[in-house]
């Protein structure tokens, strides 16, 4: 079947693409689907629900294989808080499922709207990573399908080296039919959240350390605008888990959504600078104290529907670097320097400290340091421009930039971040390729006359 949805959040490129639902592919390479579906030139590549930014979740030449239907959640212990789920249950699913007994996801991005494959896939990180690490620490075990080999049990014993490698392998190692993870036993979804307003970035990093030694949940918004002395001045946003509160799980609905795509992007230019204002001086001065529910504190862009669309006809690009501790406050100086040097203006800027705890994913892209997120409208060679010159600080700080947020990193930023990238292309499933995966390690394959794919 054909289908023109299956878009990355960025939606960096938009066109017809074919994908196959993974109930009816009974095993790799193709040739073997139930349905005679069209796959393309015969590759493939595991779909969650698209909201990668860029085109890690994309095949174009190929068949994307959807997840999500009939995916459910297979077995839940109220006790240990082990649970295992199909590929396409989103996280959202698992939260409510769970969350009656006392449970909550270990680990959980900007969105609810993510499924249990992608977060596996891509290694996902979130506000407690200073004391969970990331999403493949709670990962048990996995079954995963491979080209000529079947269904593999993988787990950190059992086929350790397909464990680790899909573990932020961004689908490439096969497909994820089932996993097991360990959930986190809080007392309510509730969160006792702790807002800081700052005046400059180096203030934000006077109080970092102290708000993930005291709490399990710490991130900032930085008004990417401000200049002079109030330069990276912003929000120091800290939470725990209420001792009393929500245990339904439930997250409330939209509020509204954006019905189209503008032909001119609204998040740039005086309104930006506008809104920016606005939200800085929306907490008093000092430290304030409030209960909130827990969708309002880990998804609030969730609210709003489709709100991918304000970023105009052409889409967006975010970027999301990390640099080491040492090189952070310079480093982070520069990057939103940089931004605004070249007049382009990030609606939503986030700045967070990663702590020590180590992935076991292969090519994971949280690491000690500082992470900034910056995202922007596309406008053409000016935002391709910003973007390079970005990656370039980064590198140079000895930094990465996160391939699952990206869709035009050169394969030199690639691997200047991801050293391991040959592993991972070493053991990858020769039926599956993704478009990320194609101009960047299978460039420096060619390059490099193949000498990566024989260690």
């Amino acid at each position: 079947m054909s289908e023109p949805h299956f878009e990355s959040w960025g939606r960096p490129a938009r066109t017809t693409r074919r994908a196959v639902a993974s109930r009816d592919l009974t095993g790799l390479p193709a040739g073997r689907l139930t349905n005679g579906t069209d796959c393309g030139d015969g590759s493939f590549l595991p779909f969650g629900n698209g909201r990668s930014y860029g085109d890690t979740c994309h095949n174009d030449a190929g068949t994307l294989i959807d997840t999500r239907p009939a995916a459910r959640i297979h077995a839940f212990n109220r006790e240990t808080g082990m649970l295992t789920a199909d590929a396409g249950v989103m996280l959202s699913e698992i939260t409510r499922h769970v969350a009656p007994a006392g449970w909550f996801l270990p680990v959980t991005p900007g969105t609810q709207f993510v499924t249990l494959g992608g977060a596996i896939a891509n290694d996902i990180h979130g506000k407690n990573h200073h004391r969970r690490g990331t999403f493949g620490c709670w990962v048990e075990a996995f079954e995963l399908e491979r080209s000529g080999e079947g269904r593999v049990h993988c787990s950190r014993n059992a086929r350790p080296d397909l464990f680790a490698a899909t573990i932020s392998g961004m689908g490439l190692t096969g497909l994820i039919r089932q996993a097991t993870i360990r959930l986190l036993q809080v007392s309510s979804l509730t969160i006792a959240q702790t807002t800081t307003r700052f005046d400059r970035l180096e203030d934000y990093f006077e109080l970092a350390e102290g708000a993930d030694e005291r709490h399990e949940y710490a991130v900032a918004w930085i008004d990417s605008l401000a200049t002079g002395r109030a330069l990276g001045r912003g929000h120091l946003i800290a939470g725990d888990h209420a001792p009393d509160g929500d245990r339904t799980g439930i997250a409330r609905g939209p509020l509204a959504a954006v019905p189209f795509t503008p032909p001119i992007s609204p998040l740039r230019g005086i309104a930006l600078r506008a809104f920016n204002e606005v939200y800085y001086r929306k907490p008093r001065r000092g430290t304030m104290h409030h209960l909130v529910p827990f969708d309002q504190f880990f998804y609030p862009l969730d609210r709003v529907g489709r709100w991918n669309r304000l970023y105009g006809p052409r889409g967006l690009h975010q970027h999301q670097s990390v640099v080491p501790a040492q090189a952070g406050p310079d480093a982070v100086r520069a990057l939103i320097e940089c931004a605004r040097s070249h007049r382009q203006g990030s609606f939503l800027t986030v700045l967070k400290r990663f702590g020590d705890r180590q992935s076991p994913g292969l090519t994971s892209f949280p690491r000690p340091g500082y992470t900034l997120t910056l995202d922007f409208p596309h406008r053409g060679e000016a935002t391709l421009r910003l973007l390079a010159e970005l990656d370039r600080i980064t590198v140079e700080a000895g930094g990465a930039v996160n391939p699952y947020k990206d869709a035009r990193m050169s394969p030199q930023t690639f691997a200047a971040g991801f050293p391991q990238w040959h592993r991972l292309e070493a053991i990858r499933d020769p039926s599956i390729v993704s478009d990320f995966w194609k101009r960047t390690a299978l460039q420096l394959t060619a390059t490099s006359g193949g000498a990566h794919k024989q260690r």
